[in-house]
């Protein structure tokens, strides 16, 4: 087992300050121990990477028919819930 030994110890404030620039830090694999006036409360760690390969087209194809209905107009009483006008 490979532990990352990398570690980052920040308090809070630095940490709202600077968030961007530790984010990258984690991404490549440090370990942030964040403080509440030097003391740790937390422990931040990177996720695993996700693979990256493309989904399958035409997966779900043939499990669901969209019916004719879904291409009429909308009720008005609908339509006046999405512009606001209801209840």
């Amino acid at each position: 087992m490979v532990q990352n030994l990398v570690m980052i110890k920040l308090n809070i404030h630095e940490a709202k300050t600077h968030l961007s620039k530790y984010l990258s830090r984690l991404a490549k694999g440090e370990t942030i121990l964040l403080c509440k006036r030097n003391t740790p409360i937390a422990e931040i760690r990177p996720l695993p990477a996700t693979p990256r390969k493309p989904r399958p087209i035409g997966l779900g194809k043939g499990t669901f028919a969209v019916p004719d209905s879904f291409f009429e107009p909308l009720p008005d009483e609908l339509l006046d819930l999405f512009e606001g006008k209801g209840n």
